[in-house]
Protein backbone atom coordinates (compact mmCIF):
# COMPACT_ATOMS: atom_id res chain seq x y z
CA UNK A 1 0.00 0.00 0.00
CA UNK A 2 1.05 3.22 -0.43
CA UNK A 3 1.72 6.44 2.17
CA UNK A 4 1.22 10.07 2.48
CA UNK A 5 0.82 12.44 4.78
CA UNK A 6 -2.35 15.33 5.41
CA UNK A 7 -1.16 18.59 7.10
CA UNK A 8 -2.52 22.07 7.84
CA UNK A 9 -1.27 25.16 6.10
CA UNK A 10 1.74 27.00 7.98
CA UNK A 11 4.97 28.75 7.29
CA UNK A 12 7.54 26.19 6.81
CA UNK A 13 5.26 23.67 5.36
CA UNK A 14 7.26 22.81 2.87
CA UNK A 15 10.18 21.76 4.92
CA UNK A 16 7.60 18.75 5.64
CA UNK A 17 6.90 18.52 2.21
CA UNK A 18 10.53 17.89 1.27
CA UNK A 19 11.07 15.35 3.87
CA UNK A 20 8.55 13.20 2.85
CA UNK A 21 9.63 13.20 -0.66
CA UNK A 22 12.90 12.30 0.85
CA UNK A 23 11.27 9.34 2.83
CA UNK A 24 9.56 8.05 -0.31
CA UNK A 25 6.09 8.57 0.54
CA UNK A 26 3.70 9.13 -2.22
CA UNK A 27 1.58 11.95 -1.40
CA UNK A 28 1.09 15.55 0.85
CA UNK A 29 -1.87 17.38 1.57
CA UNK A 30 -2.82 20.57 2.56
CA UNK A 31 -6.15 20.75 4.28
CA UNK A 32 -8.91 23.45 3.36
CA UNK A 33 -10.17 24.69 6.26
CA UNK A 34 -10.45 28.71 5.96
CA UNK A 35 -11.44 29.27 9.44
CA UNK A 36 -9.05 26.90 11.26
CA UNK A 37 -6.14 27.03 9.20
CA UNK A 38 -3.85 28.40 6.18
CA UNK A 39 -4.39 29.04 3.18
CA UNK A 40 -3.62 25.16 0.93
CA UNK A 41 -2.97 26.93 -1.75
CA UNK A 42 -0.23 28.73 -0.56
CA UNK A 43 1.08 26.45 1.23
CA UNK A 44 0.89 23.91 -2.09
CA UNK A 45 2.42 26.38 -4.52
CA UNK A 46 5.73 26.67 -1.90
CA UNK A 47 5.68 22.91 -1.89
CA UNK A 48 5.33 22.38 -5.13
CA UNK A 49 8.58 24.72 -6.00
CA UNK A 50 10.30 22.68 -3.25
CA UNK A 51 9.70 19.13 -4.28
CA UNK A 52 10.27 17.16 -7.63
CA UNK A 53 8.52 14.24 -7.15
CA UNK A 54 5.82 13.51 -4.50
CA UNK A 55 2.00 14.18 -5.45
CA UNK A 56 0.16 17.19 -3.77
CA UNK A 57 -3.06 16.92 -2.63
CA UNK A 58 -5.98 19.71 -2.13
CA UNK A 59 -8.14 17.92 0.88
CA UNK A 60 -11.27 18.44 0.72
CA UNK A 61 -12.41 21.97 -1.06
CA UNK A 62 -15.91 22.28 -1.63
CA UNK A 63 -18.67 24.78 -3.72
CA UNK A 64 -20.16 26.03 -0.32
CA UNK A 65 -16.14 27.56 0.02
CA UNK A 66 -14.74 28.26 -3.65
CA UNK A 67 -16.67 29.02 -6.81
CA UNK A 68 -15.41 27.15 -10.10
CA UNK A 69 -13.59 29.55 -11.68
CA UNK A 70 -11.45 30.16 -8.77
CA UNK A 71 -10.78 26.64 -7.30
CA UNK A 72 -10.04 25.16 -11.43
CA UNK A 73 -7.91 28.42 -11.60
CA UNK A 74 -5.63 27.42 -8.42
CA UNK A 75 -5.72 23.97 -9.47
CA UNK A 76 -4.31 24.65 -12.80
CA UNK A 77 -2.07 26.92 -11.45
CA UNK A 78 -0.33 24.14 -9.05
CA UNK A 79 -0.87 22.24 -12.02
CA UNK A 80 1.94 24.55 -13.91
CA UNK A 81 4.39 24.55 -10.76
CA UNK A 82 3.95 20.85 -10.45
CA UNK A 83 2.76 19.45 -13.57
CA UNK A 84 0.88 16.27 -13.58
CA UNK A 85 1.57 15.42 -9.55
CA UNK A 86 -2.03 17.51 -7.75
CA UNK A 87 -4.69 15.95 -6.28
CA UNK A 88 -7.91 17.68 -5.72
CA UNK A 89 -10.35 16.53 -3.17
CA UNK A 90 -13.40 17.53 -3.32
CA UNK A 91 -16.84 17.55 -0.74
CA UNK A 92 -19.76 18.99 0.39
CA UNK A 93 -17.84 21.07 3.20
CA UNK A 94 -18.78 19.09 6.40
CA UNK A 95 -16.13 20.56 8.54
CA UNK A 96 -14.86 23.29 6.80
CA UNK A 97 -19.19 24.92 6.64
CA UNK A 98 -19.51 23.81 10.63
CA UNK A 99 -16.72 25.60 11.39
CA UNK A 100 -18.91 28.54 10.19
CA UNK A 101 -21.88 28.09 11.25
CA UNK A 102 -23.39 26.66 8.10
CA UNK A 103 -24.32 23.29 6.98
CA UNK A 104 -22.65 21.73 4.18
CA UNK A 105 -23.57 21.72 0.59
CA UNK A 106 -25.69 19.54 -1.53
CA UNK A 107 -24.59 16.40 -3.30
CA UNK A 108 -26.14 17.90 -6.30
CA UNK A 109 -24.04 21.10 -6.16
CA UNK A 110 -20.92 19.09 -5.41
CA UNK A 111 -21.34 16.99 -8.99
CA UNK A 112 -21.69 20.33 -11.00
CA UNK A 113 -18.71 21.62 -9.35
CA UNK A 114 -16.53 18.57 -9.64
CA UNK A 115 -17.74 18.46 -13.58
CA UNK A 116 -16.95 22.16 -13.89
CA UNK A 117 -13.17 21.38 -12.19
CA UNK A 118 -12.70 18.66 -14.48
CA UNK A 119 -13.80 20.16 -17.42
CA UNK A 120 -11.96 23.67 -16.71
CA UNK A 121 -8.86 21.99 -15.44
CA UNK A 122 -8.78 20.04 -18.69
CA UNK A 123 -9.10 22.27 -20.89
CA UNK A 124 -12.91 22.28 -22.02
CA UNK A 125 -15.72 24.61 -21.33
CA UNK A 126 -18.13 24.15 -19.00
CA UNK A 127 -21.19 25.17 -17.75
CA UNK A 128 -21.52 27.63 -14.93
CA UNK A 129 -24.31 28.78 -12.91
CA UNK A 130 -24.97 32.29 -10.72
CA UNK A 131 -28.98 32.09 -9.74
CA UNK A 132 -30.94 32.47 -13.02
CA UNK A 133 -27.62 33.14 -15.41
CA UNK A 134 -26.17 29.94 -17.15
CA UNK A 135 -22.75 30.96 -19.00
CA UNK A 136 -20.45 28.58 -21.07
CA UNK A 137 -16.66 29.44 -19.64
CA UNK A 138 -13.71 28.51 -20.15
CA UNK A 139 -10.02 29.81 -19.62
CA UNK A 140 -9.00 32.50 -21.63
CA UNK A 141 -5.71 32.33 -20.79
CA UNK A 142 -3.21 29.18 -20.78
CA UNK A 143 0.57 28.50 -21.83
CA UNK A 144 2.75 29.89 -19.03
CA UNK A 145 -0.66 30.83 -16.98
CA UNK A 146 -2.22 27.46 -15.92
CA UNK A 147 -1.18 24.04 -17.42
CA UNK A 148 -4.65 22.15 -18.39
CA UNK A 149 -2.16 19.63 -20.61
CA UNK A 150 -1.11 17.61 -17.59
CA UNK A 151 -3.99 15.74 -15.83
CA UNK A 152 -5.11 16.64 -11.97
CA UNK A 153 -6.32 13.66 -10.23
CA UNK A 154 -9.62 13.88 -8.66
CA UNK A 155 -11.19 12.85 -5.54
CA UNK A 156 -14.50 13.15 -3.94
CA UNK A 157 -14.72 12.75 0.11
CA UNK A 158 -17.14 10.18 0.98
CA UNK A 159 -18.77 8.64 3.68
CA UNK A 160 -22.27 7.52 2.09
CA UNK A 161 -23.80 6.26 -1.15
CA UNK A 162 -24.92 9.69 -2.24
CA UNK A 163 -21.54 11.16 -2.78
CA UNK A 164 -20.25 7.69 -3.58
CA UNK A 165 -22.35 7.78 -6.52
CA UNK A 166 -21.19 11.35 -7.51
CA UNK A 167 -17.26 9.48 -7.33
CA UNK A 168 -18.91 6.56 -9.63
CA UNK A 169 -20.49 9.16 -12.14
CA UNK A 170 -17.37 11.33 -12.87
CA UNK A 171 -15.47 8.89 -12.83
CA UNK A 172 -13.13 9.84 -9.87
CA UNK A 173 -11.55 8.13 -6.65
CA UNK A 174 -12.55 8.23 -3.34
CA UNK A 175 -11.44 9.62 -0.36
CA UNK A 176 -12.43 9.33 3.68
CA UNK A 177 -11.37 10.78 7.00
CA UNK A 178 -11.02 7.93 10.11
CA UNK A 179 -13.11 5.14 8.11
CA UNK A 180 -11.53 1.90 8.82
CA UNK A 181 -13.65 -0.94 8.26
CA UNK A 182 -12.83 -3.10 5.52
CA UNK A 183 -16.80 -4.10 5.42
CA UNK A 184 -17.99 -0.34 5.03
CA UNK A 185 -14.89 0.42 2.29
CA UNK A 186 -16.35 -2.77 0.03
CA UNK A 187 -19.80 -1.22 0.12
CA UNK A 188 -18.14 1.84 -0.89
CA UNK A 189 -16.57 0.27 -4.04
CA UNK A 190 -19.80 -1.46 -4.81
CA UNK A 191 -21.38 1.46 -4.77
CA UNK A 192 -19.18 3.55 -6.90
CA UNK A 193 -19.25 0.64 -9.44
CA UNK A 194 -22.71 0.59 -9.78
CA UNK A 195 -23.27 4.49 -10.21
CA UNK A 196 -20.34 4.38 -12.53
CA UNK A 197 -22.25 1.86 -15.07
CA UNK A 198 -23.62 4.92 -17.06
CA UNK A 199 -20.49 7.05 -17.15
CA UNK A 200 -19.64 8.91 -20.65
CA UNK A 201 -16.59 7.55 -22.16
CA UNK A 202 -14.93 11.25 -21.93
CA UNK A 203 -14.94 11.77 -18.30
CA UNK A 204 -11.57 11.72 -16.93
CA UNK A 205 -10.80 8.70 -14.87
CA UNK A 206 -8.58 8.08 -12.04
CA UNK A 207 -10.36 5.80 -9.35
CA UNK A 208 -7.90 5.24 -6.76
CA UNK A 209 -8.90 5.07 -2.98
CA UNK A 210 -7.50 7.39 0.58
CA UNK A 211 -8.05 6.78 3.95
CA UNK A 212 -7.23 9.35 6.59
CA UNK A 213 -6.24 7.93 10.24
CA UNK A 214 -3.48 8.60 12.07
CA UNK A 215 -0.92 6.07 13.31
CA UNK A 216 1.03 5.19 16.70
CA UNK A 217 3.18 2.15 16.74
CA UNK A 218 3.54 0.45 19.93
CA UNK A 219 6.83 -1.59 21.78
CA UNK A 220 5.38 -4.84 22.62
CA UNK A 221 4.73 -4.10 26.01
CA UNK A 222 3.10 -0.51 25.52
CA UNK A 223 -0.09 0.43 27.10
CA UNK A 224 -2.19 0.73 23.41
CA UNK A 225 -4.67 3.63 25.57
CA UNK A 226 -1.74 5.26 27.42
CA UNK A 227 -1.32 9.14 27.30
CA UNK A 228 1.39 8.52 24.58
CA UNK A 229 -1.22 6.54 22.11
CA UNK A 230 -4.24 9.16 23.37
CA UNK A 231 -1.96 12.37 22.20
CA UNK A 232 -0.95 10.97 18.91
CA UNK A 233 -4.81 9.96 18.33
CA UNK A 234 -6.90 12.57 20.39
CA UNK A 235 -7.17 15.16 17.28
CA UNK A 236 -9.17 12.59 15.71
CA UNK A 237 -11.21 11.49 18.17
CA UNK A 238 -11.95 14.83 19.50
CA UNK A 239 -12.97 15.49 15.59
CA UNK A 240 -15.87 13.13 16.35
CA UNK A 241 -16.99 14.49 19.38
CA UNK A 242 -16.95 18.02 17.95
CA UNK A 243 -18.85 16.99 15.44
CA UNK A 244 -21.28 14.81 17.11
CA UNK A 245 -21.94 17.75 19.16
CA UNK A 246 -22.40 20.10 16.61
CA UNK A 247 -25.18 18.22 15.01
CA UNK A 248 -27.11 16.57 17.95
CA UNK A 249 -29.64 19.44 17.74
CA UNK A 250 -30.47 19.73 14.09
CA UNK A 251 -29.27 16.23 12.87
CA UNK A 252 -29.29 13.93 16.07
CA UNK A 253 -28.84 10.60 13.47
CA UNK A 254 -25.26 10.28 14.22
CA UNK A 255 -24.98 11.28 17.61
CA UNK A 256 -28.11 8.70 18.20
CA UNK A 257 -25.11 5.85 16.56
CA UNK A 258 -23.08 6.43 19.39
CA UNK A 259 -22.72 4.25 22.29
CA UNK A 260 -23.82 5.58 25.99
CA UNK A 261 -20.27 6.15 26.85
CA UNK A 262 -19.61 7.97 23.71
CA UNK A 263 -22.32 10.27 24.19
CA UNK A 264 -21.69 10.66 27.35
CA UNK A 265 -18.36 11.81 26.02
CA UNK A 266 -20.26 14.29 23.90
CA UNK A 267 -22.00 15.85 26.62
CA UNK A 268 -18.87 16.58 28.74
CA UNK A 269 -17.27 17.67 25.41
CA UNK A 270 -19.88 20.28 25.07
CA UNK A 271 -19.60 21.19 29.04
CA UNK A 272 -16.00 21.78 28.41
CA UNK A 273 -16.12 24.01 25.56
CA UNK A 274 -18.64 26.01 27.63
CA UNK A 275 -21.11 25.83 25.02
CA UNK A 276 -24.66 23.87 24.22
CA UNK A 277 -25.67 21.38 20.95
CA UNK A 278 -27.71 24.75 20.70
CA UNK A 279 -26.28 27.48 21.00
CA UNK A 280 -25.83 29.78 17.50
CA UNK A 281 -22.06 30.29 18.22
CA UNK A 282 -21.48 26.95 19.33
CA UNK A 283 -19.19 26.83 16.23
CA UNK A 284 -16.82 29.08 17.62
CA UNK A 285 -16.15 27.18 20.89
CA UNK A 286 -16.33 23.57 18.87
CA UNK A 287 -14.08 23.88 16.68
CA UNK A 288 -10.86 25.96 17.72
CA UNK A 289 -7.58 23.72 17.68
CA UNK A 290 -9.51 21.65 15.02
CA UNK A 291 -7.50 18.68 14.34
CA UNK A 292 -4.80 19.96 16.33
CA UNK A 293 -2.38 18.58 19.34
CA UNK A 294 -5.23 18.22 22.15
CA UNK A 295 -4.53 19.74 25.91
CA UNK A 296 -3.46 17.00 28.58
CA UNK A 297 -6.81 17.83 30.05
CA UNK A 298 -8.94 16.27 27.43
CA UNK A 299 -7.20 12.83 27.09
CA UNK A 300 -10.16 11.17 28.86
CA UNK A 301 -12.07 12.37 26.08
CA UNK A 302 -9.81 10.05 23.95
CA UNK A 303 -11.79 7.16 24.76
CA UNK A 304 -10.40 3.57 23.92
CA UNK A 305 -13.47 2.36 21.74
CA UNK A 306 -13.19 5.74 19.39
CA UNK A 307 -9.40 5.04 18.78
CA UNK A 308 -9.62 1.57 17.83
CA UNK A 309 -12.32 3.27 15.12
CA UNK A 310 -10.76 5.95 14.12
CA UNK A 311 -6.80 4.83 14.42
CA UNK A 312 -4.03 2.92 13.62
CA UNK A 313 -2.65 1.96 17.14
CA UNK A 314 -0.74 -1.24 18.14
CA UNK A 315 2.45 -3.04 17.17
CA UNK A 316 4.12 -3.58 13.69
CA UNK A 317 3.09 -6.81 13.12
CA UNK A 318 -0.83 -5.61 14.49
CA UNK A 319 -0.51 -2.21 12.59
CA UNK A 320 0.80 -4.62 9.13
CA UNK A 321 -2.66 -6.94 9.61
CA UNK A 322 -4.69 -3.90 9.62
CA UNK A 323 -3.31 -2.25 7.19
CA UNK A 324 -3.02 -5.84 4.56
CA UNK A 325 -7.02 -6.12 5.33
CA UNK A 326 -7.60 -2.68 4.21
CA UNK A 327 -5.96 -3.40 1.14
CA UNK A 328 -7.72 -6.15 0.54
CA UNK A 329 -10.66 -3.90 0.79
CA UNK A 330 -9.57 -1.51 -1.93
CA UNK A 331 -7.39 0.80 -0.66
CA UNK A 332 -4.69 2.38 -2.33
CA UNK A 333 -3.13 4.64 0.05
CA UNK A 334 -2.74 5.63 3.64
CA UNK A 335 -3.13 8.97 4.72
CA UNK A 336 -1.38 9.88 8.19
CA UNK A 337 -2.40 13.16 9.92
CA UNK A 338 0.51 13.59 12.27
CA UNK A 339 0.04 16.09 14.97
CA UNK A 340 3.08 14.87 17.92
CA UNK A 341 5.90 15.03 15.89
CA UNK A 342 5.19 14.73 11.98
CA UNK A 343 8.77 14.28 10.72
CA UNK A 344 9.38 11.12 13.21
CA UNK A 345 5.30 10.26 12.26
CA UNK A 346 6.56 9.97 8.88
CA UNK A 347 9.39 8.72 9.09
CA UNK A 348 7.73 5.60 11.15
CA UNK A 349 4.86 5.03 8.36
CA UNK A 350 7.70 5.23 5.76
CA UNK A 351 9.87 2.26 7.14
CA UNK A 352 6.51 0.54 8.29
CA UNK A 353 5.35 0.54 4.27
CA UNK A 354 8.56 0.03 2.94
Amino acid sequence: MRAGVVVAAHPGVEDLAVRAEELGLHSFWINDTPMVHGDPFVALSLCAKATRRIRLGLGVTSPALRSAPAAASGLASLNALAPGRIICGVGTGNTARRTLGMRPTTTATLENFTTALQDLCAGRSTVYREGDRVRDIRFLHSGAHVNTADPIEFVVAALGPKAVAVAGRRNTGLISFGLLDPTAWHALHDARRHAAQDTPRDVDSHTDSYVVTSLHLLDEDQDPYGDAARDATGHLVLSLLAFAADTAADTPAFAERLGPEEREAVRRFLDRRGTTATAPDRHTKLYPNYLGRIAPRDRDLVLPSLMDTLALVGTRDDLLARITTLEQAGIDELLIQPVIDPPTEMAQLAKLLA
